[in-house]
């Protein structure tokens, strides 16, 4: 019973730093987001790859422009193995970009893959991986129809290439291998987090 309701108190904690990354994030909290992670922690993402803290001074930069993403987060799964654990959580990413001239809402839908790792008896983001399933774009003016350029679309998987896009025409190095719902780039994923788990 003791045992249970431990995990179920590091269920709760992981929870909740969780939800505290989404809303920092996105409201501009960098200490509360800062406290989501262990100082050398990992973030991944389609745009930046690294450090917690170069993590931080990217997104404080991103948060100063128009069009700022927002994550909107749902169910969340939470694996634990001792004093490591694996999250997976729904999230839709939302950006409100430009794209070849014209303002657009763009909506990724996927999962965060998140490492967590208790140390000295407090639980923290080790690494995080997104996981890019689907997204849409929709023109803000009404009736408007785009014409992307294909070549740029199809560089980018399924799961993220009009975020893809719209970052490519922002200057930022997006990477064209993140995961997505199928294939080996996701299957990789859950192998590490397999042996995250089994403790490698």
């Amino acid at each position: 019973m003791q045992n249970n309701a431990a995990a179920a108190l590091d269920r709760q904690v992981i929870h909740e730093i969780v939800d505290a990354w989404a809303i920092c994030r996105d409201s501009g909290d960098w200490d509360g987001l800062r406290a989501c992670w262990h100082p050398d922690g990992i973030m991944n993402a389609t745009w930046f790859q690294g450090g917690v803290e170069q993590f931080i001074d990217g997104a404080k930069r991103a948060f100063e422009r128009p069009g700022m993403s927002a994550h909107l987060q749902g169910a969340c799964k939470i694996n634990l193995a001792g004093s490591r654990a694996i999250a997976q959580t729904r999230v839709t990413i939302y950006a409100r970009d430009e794209l070849d001239g014209h303002m657009c809402d763009i909506a990724s839908l996927g999962r965060f893959y998140d490492f967590f790792e208790k140390r000295e008896g407090r639980w923290g983001m080790a690494q995080r991986q997104p996981i890019y399933e689907r997204d849409r774009v929709d023109p803000v003016e009404p009736g408007l129809v785009l014409r992307l350029d294909p070549a740029i679309l199809a560089r980018f998987p399924a799961g993220y290439r009009h975020l893809a896009y719209a970052q490519v025409q922002r200057g930022l190095p997006v990477k064209t291998d993140m995961p997505g719902l199928h294939g080996p780039e996701v299957e990789a994923l859950y192998a590490r987090g397999a042996a995250w788990l089994a403790g490698a």
